[in-house]
């Protein structure tokens, strides 16, 4: 069953080496990540999975072990996903899972196995719903760790431009995520989603199946649009 999530953002920006000299502006967003991880922590979890946007439809799976790297931004830094448990070499993580690794290596993780899947914008929600409710289901206790970013369109200069629906869907979504509202993130509007380029809404609907049933209550810890992307800190516990 699921006994805590932790919802973060994951910008490759999040990690200092690639943001430089923008690192401290995003300081806030790192100190609730990793207080978000210590909720994942005091569940004291017998499973973690990581889950975060791809390119792909996926799901995609990426075992204990597996690598990611920074080095596409310029970066000589490297990343692992929990322990060294033997992972394909040639498999890499994708940029929000590398991210994920970044956090857990940066908070020490060491309280449970951890797994990374990856789920896409194509992946419809019912399917995001079961491959959450297998998750919750695989193990006596699990914990998710899901990455994602709401709109990218909140100003002139965000990557998507300014749409004015990007700031009313996010505030949504971040009601949603501090309420643990599982049947508001069910039904956002996938169309509206891909639209405002939101990363995170598979992976939070990946969340809500997990969620059903298990009766969390949920808290909001950081919300902001630097850069004119929506990022959201939660846990749910």
């Amino acid at each position: 069953m699921l006994v805590a999530a932790a919802v973060c953002p994951c910008p490759p920006l999040l990690v200092p080496d690639v943001a430089a000299g923008a690192a401290p502006e995003l300081d806030a967003a790192r100190a609730a990540c990793t207080d978000a991880l210590g909720v994942l922590a005091a569940a004291r979890p017998g499973r973690l999975v990581v889950v975060g946007p791809v390119d792909s439809a996926g799901p995609e799976t990426y075992p204990e072990g597996t690598r990611g790297s920074f080095r596409g931004f310029g970066v000589d830094l490297d990343v692992r996903l929990g322990g060294d448990d033997g992972a394909p070499a040639e498999q890499r993580l994708p940029y929000s899972l590398a991210v994920a690794a970044w956090l857990l290596e940066r908070t020490g993780w060491s309280d449970a196995p951890v797994e990374g899947l990856g789920v896409g914008d194509r992946l419809a929600p019912e399917r995001c719903g079961r491959i959450g409710r297998d998750l919750a289901t695989g193990a006596e206790r699990v914990a998710l760790l899901v990455m994602g970013d709401a709109s990218a369109c909140r100003t002139l200069k965000a990557p998507g431009y300014l749409d004015e629906r990007a700031a009313p869907f996010d505030a949504e979504v971040a009601r949603a995520l501090g309420a643990a509202d599982v049947g508001a993130l069910t039904t956002l509007d996938t169309g509206l989603a891909h639209q405002l380029k939101v990363s995170g809404r598979a992976p939070w609907q990946v969340l809500a199946g997990a969620a059903e049933g298990a009766d969390l209550g949920g808290s909001l810890l950081y919300e902001d649009a630097p850069y004119g992307v929506g990022y959201l800190v939660a846990t749910w516990s």
